[in-house]
C-alpha cells in the first residue's frame, strides 16, 4: 500500500550518486534501502493493476528505482495495448513527492519510433465528452509534474487549444500525498485507466 511516506521518499537533496558521495556519503546505504523497499511496493501495486486490467494490455513497463548513476525523482510506469506496443501514446502512472497520477500521456522518448505521430495522439481532443471527463484534470505536456492542475470543468473546453506543433495535453486524475493509504489504490488506478481507454483508443482512429 502507498502512504504519504511513499511520496516523502523523494524529498532528498541530491539524486545523483556522485553528489551523494561528495556531500552525503553516509546517507547512501539508507537511501538505497529505502528506495528498494518503496519500489517493491510500487512494483507490486502496478502488477496488481495489470492483473486486474488483463488483455488487450501488454505487461506494464515499470521503470527501475535507479539507472546506475542516480536514484529517481519519481517512480514511473505505463500501460499500452499489446498491439500498440511501439507507440508513444501511453497511460502513465507517476508517483512523485506531491502525488500519485494516472493519465493519458505522450511518451516523448518513444516519439522517434512510434507508428503514430503527435497529431494522431491529439485526436482524443476531438469530440471530447466534457461531461464525462468534467472532473479529470487536463494540462499541457510541457507543464511541471508538480504544478497545480485544473479540472476540465474549471477550465472549460475552450481552453483546450494547442499552442504549437509540439504541444499536447495530458488528462488524468490524482491522489494527493496526504490522501494516500486511505483507499484501495490498485482499484482506483484500474478504474481510472478504464475511464481513459476511450481517449487512448481515439489516438488510433
Amino acid at each position: 500500500m502507498l502512504t504519504p511516506a511513499s511520496c516523502d521518499l523523494f524529498n532528498i537533496p541530491f539524486f545523483q550518486f556522485a553528489q551523494l558521495k561528495k556531500y552525503q556519503p553516509e546517507a547512501i546505504p539508507q537511501i538505497k534501502a529505502d528506495y528498494k523497499a518503496h519500489w517493491q511496493v510500487w512494483q507490486a501495486l502496478v502488477s496488481e493493476v495489470a492483473a486486474d486490467l488483463g488483455e488487450p494490455f501488454a505487461p506494464p513497463h515499470i521503470e527501475r528505482w535507479c539507472n546506475g548513476w542516480q536514484v529517481r525523482a519519481h517512480f514511473f510506469a505505463y500501460f499500452k495495448y499489446a498491439q500498440y506496443r511501439d507507440s508513444a501514446a501511453i497511460i502513465s502512472l507517476l508517483l512523485n513527492r506531491r502525488r500519485l497520477t494516472v493519465s493519458l500521456d505522450w511518451h516523448c522518448y518513444k516519439a522517434g519510433v512510434s507508428p503514430i505521430a503527435l497529431p494522431e495522439y491529439n485526436q482524443w481532443l476531438d469530440g471530447l465528452d466534457t461531461k464525462k471527463y468534467a472532473d479529470f484534470d487536463v494540462w499541457h505536456g510541457s507543464e511541471s509534474e508538480y504544478a497545480d492542475y485544473q479540472t476540465l470543468a474549471e477550465q472549460g473546453s475552450d481552453s483546450l487549444k494547442l499552442q504549437s506543433p509540439d504541444d499536447f495535453f495530458c488528462i488524468g486524475k490524482h491522489i494527493e500525498r496526504d490522501d494516500l493509504g486511505r483507499q484501495n489504490e490498485a482499484l482506483w488506478i484500474a478504474d481510472t485507466v478504464r475511464a481513459l481507454i476511450p481517449l487512448y483508443e481515439a489516438c488510433y482512429r
